[in-house]
């Protein structure tokens, strides 16, 4: 459809003989904040990666603004920088401080001149609170430091499309929640993100959208009170019914 920011058509992805993605039919608006849930080994990382081609798809279409970019001659750079990433392990560079983790990419990728990618990466740090902290390498942050960092760099690439595969999952309890306070602020700006979760709570509050995956399938999606409060499909009911135990066990 004409307004959707990316359609996905019957995406297929497999390492040799091992089938991980079956099929998934996707798609997502400007300003859409989808979360997307589901056991371990569901395929739930792979289908982000396969989304901005970190793995490439097997077969099958991504449609962004209109255009495959699966297709030969697609400029596939033009298309990572404007679909960003956030990684479980932050994926810092350890020999460099803060403000230069925020603008080497700008630099290097999108040709930006220093002085324009430093302005940019103090914006966006500003706006993760991490200001302060721009002379200090990756080893003197903690975990949560060190991922509002990630999320501000990854807004620095001026990234239509945000990804985040489990951006609390490698976090301690008490940090947690500093990082889902940055990505609510982010979903009520209008930005479009796409976020693999374990947090319910977080992606009830915050999507607009739950997706439900299992065995590299789209099981359900819905709105999020459909699908946490009164899922039709068995495989999301037994899911929710043994992650809701397995929380207040």
């Amino acid at each position: 459809m004409e307004n959707n920011l990316i359609e996905i058509k019957n995406l297929k992805k497999s390492f040799g003989k091992i089938n991980v993605l079956r099929g998934i039919d996707f798609s997502i608006k400007k300003g859409d904040v989808s979360c997307i849930i589901g056991p371990s080994g569901s395929g739930k990382s792979t289908f982000l990666r396969c989304i901005n081609l970190l793995d490439y798809p097997t077969s099958g279409e991504i449609i962004y603004k209109g255009e495959n970019v699966l297709k030969n001659n697609y400029n596939v750079d033009f298309y990572r920088s404007k679909v960003g990433m956030v990684f479980q392990q932050f994926n810092l560079f350890n020999n460099m401080n803060v403000l230069d983790n925020c603008t080497i990419g700008q630099v290097k990728v999108l040709k930006k001149d220093y002085n324009s990618a430093k302005e940019n990466a103090l914006k966006f740090l500003e706006k993760v609170q991490m200001s302060k902290f721009i002379e200090a390498k990756p080893s003197q942050l903690s975990g949560g430091q060190k991922q509002r960092v990630a999320i501000a760099r990854a807004l620095s690439m001026d990234s239509e499309i945000l990804l985040f595969d489990e951006p609390t999952s490698a976090l301690d309890p008490e940090t947690v929640g500093e990082v889902l306070k940055v990505m609510k602020d982010l979903a009520q700006s209008g930005l479009t993100m796409i976020i693999v979760t374990h947090e319910m709570a977080f992606a009830k509050e915050v999507s607009n959208r739950i997706v439900f995956m299992d065995d590299g399938i789209i099981c359900e999606q819905g709105k999020p009170e459909e699908i946490l409060v009164n899922p039709k499909n068995e495989r999301t009911k037994n899911f929710l019914f043994r992650f809701i135990v397995g929380e207040s066990g």
